[in-house]
């Protein structure tokens, strides 16, 4: 029988909220350990929104899946996020809006740019199981490759993606795979099967999974 891994220590305060955006939680992301995951197998905590953005990046560790979803959920949210650009919260009350089409946008318009700051802006709590802290092994210095300092992996996955003309899916499932001290690995393989049909894509992520078992 499969055995699931520990749920990570939730604080009271939080007990209801997703660990990724403080939402309330709907359901738990498994993040099992790989050979280079720095931290061991937990469950997490998250929304539904969260969950499916994390299950597609979980990347080299679960901060590394933090960031990722942030920066989904700023291009997911970015008209929203816009409105606290554009507008204050007084401007936006003595605002003429009053027909039905903007009307509503008057109303709702605050609400919607909090909500979605508030989630992009959400610190997630400390990990730890059982009592024990999960060190962070120095995520918050970002990540180094090849003398530019990157936010996280993420970023960097993203822009040697868009410079290379790369898959970014492909490029970040391999990463996942061999890790992200192994970036320059991860990016030549990524060149190499630039025009490479998705069925070998497929085999080529199934090869690396096979030379990478735990």
């Amino acid at each position: 029988m499969f055995d699931h891994p520990p749920l990570i220590d939730i604080p009271f305060e939080h007990r209801h909220q997703c660990w990724f955006c403080g939402e309330p939680s709907a359901m738990p992301l498994h993040y099992e350990k790989q050979r280079h995951t720095p931290h061991p197998a937990m469950m997490l905590p998250t929304c539904k929104e969260c969950f499916n953005i994390a299950k597609q990046h979980k990347l080299t560790s679960v901060w590394d899946c933090q960031m990722a979803v942030k920066d989904a959920l700023m291009r997911l949210y970015e008209k929203h996020l816009a409105i606290g650009i554009n507008w204050t919260k007084q401007e936006l009350e003595d605002s003429e809006f009053e027909d039905k089409v903007f009307g509503g946008f008057k109303k709702s318009a605050w609400m919607m740019y909090e909500i979605a700051r508030d989630r992009v802006n959400y610190r997630p709590w400390p990990l730890s199981l059982n009592g024990i802290p999960i060190d962070d092994v120095g995520y918050n210095d970002g990540f180094h490759f090849d003398g530019i300092t990157y936010r996280s992996i993420s970023q960097a996955i993203a822009f040697h993606a868009k410079q290379g003309v790369l898959d970014k899916r492909f490029l970040e499932d391999i990463v996942s795979i061999v890790g992200k001290q192994r970036f320059g690995f991860a990016l030549r393989i990524a060149q190499i099967n630039i025009a490479a049909v998705p069925e070998l894509k497929r085999q080529v992520i199934d090869d690396l999974r096979q030379e990478h078992q735990n």
